[in-house]
């Protein structure tokens, strides 16, 4: 078990699947995923407030429900 990362000292990029209107925003955190295994993601309209862990598994699901829902 990890303990939880501290969110302002992770590098956040915005998903390519955002919109570039300001309206559905998602921000993953790479170099965070390549270390430890563990993906970040959270709603760069709100990036003090709380982020997703998902595992690699759950974030492949998430990656695939965006490419066909989007």
């Amino acid at each position: 078990m990890s303990s939880a990362p501290d969110p302002r000292s992770i590098r956040w990029v915005k998903s390519t699947y955002s919109g570039g209107d300001g309206g559905q925003c998602v921000e993953w955190a790479p170099d965070h995923a390549r270390t430890t295994g563990e993906f970040l993601i959270r709603d760069s309209k709100n990036p003090s407030g709380p982020h997703l862990t998902l595992t690699n598994e759950a974030f492949t699901g998430l990656v695939e429900f965006a490419k066909h829902h989007g």
